[in-house]
């Protein structure tokens, strides 16, 4: 299995600069293309690391999520890989592997690593190849409720996981790392797949955000009023109650990296 990652690098001279970027009121796609050298990041405590930060809170729009892709080269990684003792994060490796510390316990991830960290938890994150490590690096305030524990830490591979089919058809499931009723969760990141011809036979309006990170694969997809051809390395970004759908394109499955919110009473206050 591959999975897509930013390309890096720079187009050349003669590519036209006219692309498939949108950004509106209801959702933005920012696709492949875009993501290259000079829009990347370094960050703070980390080493030999550079980041595409693709989805930040923002005022009006989506604001409960912040999604990077994390290119990280041999001898690399971070011993303080997070500022904001709140944040939650979910990890998923695309390609390299990695030495992943998490409250002291070590584990060894590779292409398809998925992690789980709650809130509070101490970890590090360093290249354990001689290839660039590249991960996808999903952030979260974690909101506590009463009675409600925070989860706990945990690391798998989606090879291990089973996908679930939707009712009724085998050409759309749901790749399911934690179980939707579990309630310690405040979100969840699930990869979506589409067989060849798969639909979302409905334009799914709700609450939660996404961010979509298309892994594999090509389809169109309807953002708000607008279909959108979307294919590896696009990223999807939709605030809440914005209208979609999919219809898998081509003779490969289409997959895509998934956040929502979930599990917890919407506050009665902007901002709160």
């Amino acid at each position: 299995m591959s999975y897509a990652f930013p390309p890096g690098g720079l187009p050349e001279q003669n590519v036209s600069p006219e692309g498939k970027a949108i950004f509106t009121e209801a959702y933005a796609m920012i696709p492949a293309i875009t993501m290259r050298d000079i829009v990347t990041s370094f960050l703070p405590g980390w080493t030999n690391t550079r980041a595409w930060i693709i989805a930040r809170p923002m005022t009006g729009f989506a604001e409960t999520f912040a999604q990077y892709a994390v290119e990280i080269a041999p001898g690399g990684g971070s011993d303080a890989p997070e500022p904001d003792a709140e944040a939650q994060a979910v990890l998923f490796v695309a390609a390299g592997r990695a030495t992943l510390t998490i409250d002291g316990k070590a584990h060894q991830m590779g292409a398809g690593g998925y992690a789980y960290i709650p809130a509070g938890a101490v970890w590090t994150l360093h290249n354990a190849g001689d290839s660039a490590l590249q991960v996808h690096w999903i952030r979260k305030r974690w909101h506590g409720a009463p009675g409600i524990a925070r989860p706990e830490a945990f690391v798998t591979n989606e090879a291990d996981e089973p996908v679930n089919w939707m009712p009724n058809t085998d050409k759309w499931g749901t790749t399911r790392f934690v179980a939707p009723d579990d309630l310690r969760h405040d979100m969840h990141v699930n990869i979506v797949t589409f067989k060849s011809g798969g639909r979302i036979p409905f334009a799914e309006t709700h609450v939660m955000e996404h961010g979509l990170y298309v892994l594999q694969g090509r389809a169109s997809y309807l953002l708000n009023r607008d279909w959108v051809e979307v294919g590896p390395g696009d990223f999807m970004w939709l605030r809440a109650f914005c209208p979609q759908a999919c219809i898998a394109e081509g003779d490969e499955d289409f997959r895509y990296l998934l956040y929502k919110d979930v599990n917890r009473h919407v506050p009665l206050e902007i901002g709160g």
